[in-house]
């Protein structure tokens, strides 16, 4: 018998009916309807699943919900700084670095972590920073200048 899972997402305590074993973006998508998180891979490798855990960018797909009692999940949802775009967020619109948008929301959340963890950041630091951020539409260099950007200007 499932008693429900007690999650703390974007700041609000939610619970979930879901098995214990269902991936975490599933329980984020279908349950708490946040889609930023997009299940593409399901093998952790893309990042288009990535959300913050405990401050820590982590490939949804491949956690169990719970294990994610207890921690602070961050979705792309909860980067928003009161109620506009995070730096970042912002960069990457004033770059013109959106692709089609389907690994966008991990690309921010892998960079939002980036600028909160090392704002003196080189672009170096920044390509590493998205070796899990598996992008098909673009070659990379407008995202890397839009991050140089929100660093720049925070």
């Amino acid at each position: 018998m499932n008693m429900g899972l007690s999650l703390t997402v974007n700041g609000d305590h939610l619970t979930s009916t879901a098995d214990p074993i269902t991936p975490l973006v599933d329980v984020l998508r279908e349950e708490f309807h946040l889609t930023g998180a997009k299940p593409v891979c399901r093998e952790g490798f893309c990042g288009a699943c990535m959300v913050l855990i405990d401050g820590n960018p982590t490939p949804s797909c491949l956690m169990p919900a719970a294990l994610a009692e207890g921690c602070d999940i961050r979705t792309v949802e909860g980067l928003a700084v009161n109620g506009g775009l995070n730096p970042i967020q912002a960069a990457l619109e004033a770059c013109d670095a959106v692709q089609c948008g389907m690994c966008f929301p991990g690309m921010v959340v892998s960079l939002t972590h980036l600028l909160t963890t090392r704002p003196g950041a080189t672009r170096d630091d920044i390509r590493a920073a998205l070796t899990g951020n598996i992008c098909r539409c673009t070659g990379y260099e407008r995202i890397i200048e839009a991050a140089l950007l929100a660093l720049a200007t925070t």
